[in-house]
């Protein structure tokens, strides 16, 4: 099996089920006792965000870039970054480390594409809605992307923020989310992408009846994959 390294903490709340499907999909695939061999480096995400929100992303990436150096050094084989809108280091990363990355995005477009989806509604951060580093991800791959108005982003940015990243799970934010999913997604090809990590905290496809894509889960099975493909 090869090691994993994690990259955490961005929020320590949606580092928390990473870990847990990991290990549930390699004990499903291989049975007995089997679990995750992997290392998970998890940030102060105080750090992170106290700066990211005045638009210095230096410290981002530094930090992050000192953790992929790490885990390498710790023997990892490979590296996965719990958290979407840290995918936006990924250059300063690669300077630090060969180890390949396990891109959240490709996980994601592939999970889309068997689904038949081609157009779809990117919901995250307003880093991740705003700004081109997933954005055009998607979009080189075929799928068209729409995102919300200013003040729904701004809306969706705050929830995660001052709720979900707090483990705070309310109805009313729920009923905001699903409002505005309901609102773009139109299309019976269409789709909404949990495009942070800690959106599926609070919307669930059983509470909704587009098709949502958790970006966290469908990560984090891709990364038990591809542990479980390289025994």
């Amino acid at each position: 099996m090869r090691k994993a390294g994690l990259i955490g903490g961005m929020s320590w709340e949606s580092t928390l089920p990473y870990y847990r499907i990991i290990n549930e999909e390699i004990n499903k695939a291989l049975g007995e006792l089997y679990s995750a061999d992997c290392i998970l480096h998890s940030i102060n995400f105080q750090e992170i965000e106290s700066t990211i929100s005045k638009g210095n992303w230096d410290v981002s990436n530094s930090l992050l870039s000192q953790a992929a150096a790490s885990l390498e050094k710790a023997g990892a084989d490979f590296i996965a970054i719990c958290s979407n809108t840290m995918h936006k280091c990924i250059p300063s990363i690669a300077e630090k480390t060969h180890l390949p990355i396990l891109h959240i995005v490709d996980a994601t477009i592939d999970e889309m594409k068997s689904n038949k989806i081609s157009e779809a509604l990117l919901l995250g951060t307003k880093f991740t809605m705003e700004e081109a580093f997933n954005k055009e991800r998607f979009q080189n791959a075929g799928i068209k992307i729409i995102i919300p108005t200013l003040s729904e982003r701004q809306r969706i940015h705050d929830i995660i923020f001052s709720e979900l990243c707090k483990g705070i799970i309310t109805d009313k934010s729920k009923e905001i989310y699903k409002e505005i999913i309901y609102k773009y997604c139109i299309n019976k090809h269409s789709g909404a992408i949990l495009g942070c990590t800690e959106i599926g905290l609070l919307i669930q496809q059983d509470c909704i009846e587009i098709p949502v894509f958790d970006t966290t889960i469908i990560h984090a099975k891709k990364i038990a994959r591809y542990m479980i493909n390289h025994t």
